[in-house]
C-alpha cells in the first residue's frame, strides 16, 4: 500500500490585466486577497459594498510553483485534486491544459502523471469573470429568467440577473440580508495525490435497517484496481470485523459487504439520548498485505419523514429510531460572504449555541453553500439533525442539457461527500420555487409568470421539474437510500394540480409563513397561521450598539442613513421595525436605545411564533425560524450577529425550546390557557405553583395544581378566567408568575402579563447585583425594587450568560451564569465576564408618557 499527497502553498495571484504578481492566501478568494493586502476597503464598513464591485468584471489568475519528492512521484498515479475551484476555471501545468471547472459546488481532478517532474513545477489557475462568461447566456436565451434576490443593480448591471446561470453560491449576488460580493478563486483544498496498487474512493455505510436490537448494514466501497486481482475487503469497527472476497477488475468498481451489529448504540439527537458514533475501517486484502485502506465515521440511527393522511390533512415530522422528533430550531446560512474566512471556532460556536438553545435541528438553506465537513461533524456531535436543501433558491434556472449535466454531477458530489452524516435527515430540492412560481394558479405566486408567454411558461416549468421531480430525486434514490427527498420548501405535495402550492392555511406539508412582516400582520396571527411543519418565519432586528459601530460611524446612527439602508438589505425593513414597533412597544429614547428595542420586538415575536407552534403538538411538529446566522454585520432576522453575539432572540429562544415547556395562550377573550409540553421520552408531572404579582412585589393571590403531561406530548393543563383572577386590579400592573416545581426544585418558570407590552406601566428600577464566584464559574444574582423588564446585561468580555433579556420580579431573584466563548465551546478556563452594564427597557424608552 502507497498513498502519498502534497497540498499545495505559496500561491500568487493577479488580474489577468495585470503585470504584478502578489502573494495569496488559499483556500481563498480574490476579494479576501485584496483586502489582506489592502487595495480595497474593508467591503463590510460603510458603504463600501458598491467601491467593490469591479472585481467580478475582471479575469483573475492563480499560480504556483513547486517540487515534488521522489516517494510522491515515483506513484503509479498522480491526480491534481481540487475541493472547489470558484467557478469558471482553466488550469494548467506546466504550460498543458489539464482542466476545465464550471462548478463551485463540484470536486474536480484529473490525473496529471505524464506531466508532473521533480523540480520546477508550475500550476496556473484563470477564473473567468461569471459575469461576463454568463451575460452571453442570457442574451441568447432571449428573456430573463426571474431571480428576486440578485441585486445585479448593486453591481452596476441593471436588471441583468445572471446568477441563475452560475453553479455557484446564490447569494454571492446578494440577498435580503446579505451584500453583492460575486467571488473567485481556490475556495476549498487543492493537492496533488499520489497512490499505487489501489485505492478506496468511497466507503458508505448503508443503513437497510437499524433498531435497538439489530443494525443491519452493508458497507459500499468503491475502489480502483491497477490490475485484475482477487482480494479481501474486511470492514471492522469496535472489535468486531467483517469480510468477504472479491474478483477485482482493472479500473473503478463498487462492491458491498454486509455488516450487522447486535444491540448497537444508536445515534439520537440532541434531547432524546447520546449523539453516538462509530469508526469504520475499509481495508482492501491481498493476502495479509493491505493494498489500500480508508476510514468513515458514522452514527446508526432509522431516519423518515412522515407524511400519513390523518382526518386533518396530513402529518409532516421526523421520526428518529421510532421516535416522533418535534423540530425545532432555525435556518443556517453562510456564516461569511467570504466562505474561506469561516474558521473551525466560528463553526463551533454556531453549532453549540444552537444546542444550548435547545434546538434539534437546523436547515441549510438552499442560497448558499454545502457547508464544509466540520460543519456537518459537529451536528453529528452535538445531536443536531440536518434538513440540507440542494443549492436553488428563490429563482427559475435554465434546463439546457450542459446546465442539467453540472446539476447531476454537482448532487452526486454532495450526496456522497454527506451520506454516512446521521445528522442528514432530509435533502430539499429548493428554496421557495415551487410557491414563487405556482405552476397551477394563475394568478398565484410572486406574479412571476405574468412577464412570460404560455409557450415560455410551459419550457420554464418543465425545465424545473427535470431538476427537482426528476434528476435530484434520482441522485437521492441511488446515492443515499434511507434518507427522503423533499422537491421544494414550501410544499404540499406533488399533485400536479392547484393543491401542490403551499399557503400559510394548508394542512399538508411545510410553511413558509410571512405574513408578519412582508404582509405586515400583526403578531397575533402566529397563533392563526399554524401549519404541520414550519419551516420558515422570521422578523428581523438591529444587532447590539458594539456590532453596529464596526460598520458605522456616531454621525451614521440614524434609521435612514445612507450606511444603515446599506446594511439593511430587505428594502423595507427599517420602515417595518419601526412601524411594529409603534404598534407594540414603548418608544426608544434614542438611537442605541432603538437597537435594543427591535432586539426585544424580534425576541417577543418569535416567541409567540415557537409557542403557538409547539402549543399544537403533534398537528404541528417542527418550527424552524428565520435564521440562525449573518454573513456580515447588518439589520436581519439573526438572532445571532456576524460577531456571534446572542441577540435577545437567542435568549428567548433557548427559553421556549425548552424540553419541557410551560406556555401561556392569552388570545381568547377574558380565558388564559396554561400548556405544558415536553419533547422528552418520559412523562411530566409537578406542582404548579400561579401567583398573581403587583409590579412592586406583592402577591395578591397565590395556588398550586397538580399536573402532569404523557411523554413527547403537550396538553392545556389548566385554563383561568382573567377577570377573576384579576379582581378589578390594573392589567397593566400586574403579572402572572408560573413555577413549576418537579423532584422539589423549582426548574421551569413562564411570565405572563395581562397587558400589551405597550401598555405596561414601567418605571425605572434599582437593579441589585451581587457577584458570585463558585466552583463552576462566574454568576451574578438580580433583584429589583420594582418590576424589571427585559433586563439586558452586556459584558466585556465575548461569551453568553446562562439567561439574558428576562423580567426581574421584586422578591424573587435570578441568578445567571457568565459562559465565556471558550467556556461555551468545551475550552475550559473560568474567564469572568469583565465589565458588566445591567439595564432594563425603562433605561432605553421615553417614560414622560407613563403613569405614575
Amino acid at each position: 500500500m502507497s498513498k502519498q499527497s502534497l497540498i499545495f502553498e505559496n500561491w500568487t495571484f493577479k488580474a489577468c490585466d495585470d503585470q504584478e504578481w502578489l502573494p495569496a492566501k488559499v483556500p481563498g478568494c480574490v476579494h479576501t486577497d485584496l483586502l489582506r493586502l489592502e487595495k480595497i476597503p474593508n467591503p463590510f464598513y460603510g458603504t463600501n459594498e458598491k467601491e467593490v464591485q469591479w472585481i467580478d468584471k475582471k479575469d483573475w489568475e492563480y499560480q504556483t510553483e513547486f517540487g515534488v519528492e521522489d516517494a510522491l512521484l515515483s506513484q503509479e498515479h498522480l491526480e491534481l485534486v481540487f475541493d472547489g475551484l470558484d467557478t469558471y476555471a482553466d488550469v494548467y501545468l506546466n504550460g498543458q491544459h489539464v482542466l476545465a471547472a464550471d462548478n463551485m459546488f463540484r470536486v474536480w481532478n484529473v490525473d496529471v502523471k505524464p506531466y508532473v517532474k521533480a523540480t520546477g513545477n508550475v500550476l496556473h489557475i484563470r477564473f473567468r469573470s461569471p459575469i461576463q462568461e454568463d451575460l452571453p447566456k442570457l442574451e441568447k436565451l432571449g428573456y430573463a429568467l426571474p431571480a428576486s434576490n440578485d441585486q445585479s443593480d448593486v453591481g452596476g448591471l441593471g436588471d441583468k440577473r445572471v446568477s441563475i446561470f452560475a453553479r455557484k453560491a446564490p447569494y454571492h449576488y446578494g440577498w435580503d440580508w446579505g451584500p453583492r460580493f460575486v467571488t473567485s478563486g481556490i475556495w476549498r483544498e487543492a493537492r496533488l495525490e499520489g497512490w499505487t496498487e489501489a485505492k478506496i474512493h468511497d466507503v458508505f455505510i448503508r443503513q437497510d435497517q437499524v433498531s435497538a436490537s439489530l443494525a443491519s448494514l452493508t458497507a459500499v466501497v468503491e475502489v480502483e484496481m491497477p490490475a485484475a486481482s482477487e482480494a479481501v475487503i474486511r470492514i471492522q469497527t469496535d472489535g468486531q470485523s467483517w469480510e468477504k472476497s472479491f474478483s477485482l477488475q482493472a479500473g473503478l468498481q463498487t462492491v458491498e459487504i454486509p455488516v450487522e451489529i447486535s444491540e448497537p448504540k444508536l445515534w439520537w439527537s440532541r434531547g432524546l439520548g447520546e449523539a453516538h458514533m462509530y469508526s469504520f475501517a475499509a481495508k482492501v486484502l491481498e493476502g495479509e498485505r493491505i493494498l489500500a485502506n480508508a476510514e468513515v465515521k458514522t452514527g446508526l440511527r432509522s431516519i423518515r419523514l412522515v407524511r400519513d393522511k390523518d382526518e386533518a390533512g396530513a402529518s409532516f415530522y421526523f421520526e428518529l429510531n421510532g421516535v416522533a422528533v418535534f423540530a425545532k430550531g432555525a435556518n443556517h446560512i453562510p456564516n461569511d460572504s467570504f466562505t474561506t474566512e469561516i474558521t473551525r471556532e466560528r463553526y463551533l460556536h454556531e453549532i453549540v449555541s444552537a444546542a444550548e438553545s435547545n434546538m434539534n435541528m437546523l436547515r441549510v438553506w438552499g442560497g448558499g453553500i454545502y457547508e464544509e465537513d466540520v460543519f456537518y461533524e459537529l451536528c453529528d456531535e452535538y445531536g443536531l439533525l440536518v434538513w440540507q436543501d440542494f443549492m436553488f433558491a428563490c429563482s427559475m434556472y435554465p434546463g439546457d442539457e450542459a446546465f442539467l449535466n453540472s446539476v447531476r454531477h454537482e448532487a452526486i458530489d454532495n450526496v456522497k461527500r454527506l451520506r454516512n452524516h446521521p445528522s442528514i435527515a432530509l435533502w430539499c430540492g429548493n428554496n421557495e420555487i415551487d410557491s414563487a412560481w405556482a405552476h397551477y394558479i394563475e394568478e398565484g405566486g410572486w406574479g412571476w409568470k405574468k412577464d412570460f408567454t404560455p409557450e415560455q411558461r410551459e419550457k420554464i416549468w418543465a425545465d424545473y421539474e427535470a431538476i427537482f421531480h426528476d434528476l435530484l430525486p434520482e441522485v437521492v434514490e441511488a446515492y443515499a437510500p434511507g434518507v427522503d427527498y423533499w422537491p421544494s420548501s414550501p410544499l404540499v405535495s406533488l399533485t400536479g394540480d392547484a393543491s401542490q402550492h403551499a399557503n400559510p392555511s394548508t394542512s399538508e406539508g411545510d410553511i413558509h409563513y410571512w405574513g408578519v412582516w412582508h404582509s405586515v400582520e400583526p403578531f397575533e396571527n402566529y397563533n392563526k397561521y399554524v401549519g404541520r411543519f414550519m419551516s420558515e418565519y422570521g422578523f428581523q432586528s438591529f444587532p447590539e450598539y458594539k456590532s453596529v459601530r464596526t460598520y458605522a460611524e456616531e454621525v451614521d446612527l440614524a434609521l435612514e442613513s445612507e450606511v444603515m439602508l446599506a446594511h439593511q438589505k430587505n428594502g423595507a425593513g427599517n420602515r417595518l421595525i419601526k412601524q411594529y414597533m409603534d404598534m407594540y412597544l414603548h418608544e426608544p429614547k434614542d438611537f442605541p436605545s432603538f437597537l435594543y428595542m427591535s432586539q426585544v420586538l424580534q425576541a417577543e415575536a418569535m416567541k409567540m411564533a415557537i409557542e403557538a407552534h409547539r402549543r399544537r403538538k403533534p398537528y404541528c411538529m417542527g418550527t424552524l425560524y428565520w435564521q440562525m446566522n449573518d454573513c456580515w454585520p447588518v439589520a436581519s432576522w439573526a438572532g445571532m450577529d456576524y460577531y456571534g453575539r446572542w441577540k435577545a432572540l437567542q435568549y428567548y429562544a433557548k427559553r421556549s425550546f425548552s424540553d419541557v415547556l410551560l406556555s401561556v395562550d392569552g388570545t381568547k377573550d377574558n380565558v388564559i390557557d396554561i400548556h405544558l409540553i415536553t419533547d422528552l421520552l418520559k412523562p411530566v408531572q409537578g406542582r404548579l405553583r400561579l401567583r398573581l404579582i403587583g409590579f412592586d412585589g406583592t402577591v395578591y393571590r397565590e395556588e398550586t395544581h397538580e399536573v402532569s403531561v404523557a411523554a413527547n406530548a403537550g396538553q392545556n393543563v389548566l385554563t383561568l378566567n382573567q377577570a377573576e383572577w384579576l379582581q378589578g386590579r390594573d392589567a397593566s400592573a400586574t403579572l402572572l408568575r408560573l413555577d413549576l416545581t418537579q423532584d422539589g426544585q423549582e426548574d421551569i418558570v413562564q411570565e405572563h402579563y395581562f397587558a400589551a407590552s405597550k401598555d405596561i406601566a414601567l418605571q425605572p428600577a434599582n437593579l441589585r447585583v451581587t457577584e458570585v464566584q463558585e466552583a463552576d464559574g462566574h454568576y451574578l444574582v438580580l433583584d429589583s425594587d420594582v418590576l424589571a423588564k427585559q433586563v439586558w446585561i452586556s459584558s466585556e468580555n465575548e461569551g453568553v450568560f446562562t439567561d439574558n433579556f428576562f423580567d426581574v420580579i421584586p422578591g424573587i431573584p435570578v441568578k445567571v451564569k457568565f459562559v465565556s466563548r471558550a467556556e461555551l465551546q468545551g475550552a475550559g478556563g473560568n474567564t469572568g465576564p469583565g465589565a458588566v452594564q445591567i439595564r432594563s427597557m425603562a433605561d432605553f424608552i421615553k417614560l414622560t408618557s407613563q403613569p405614575v
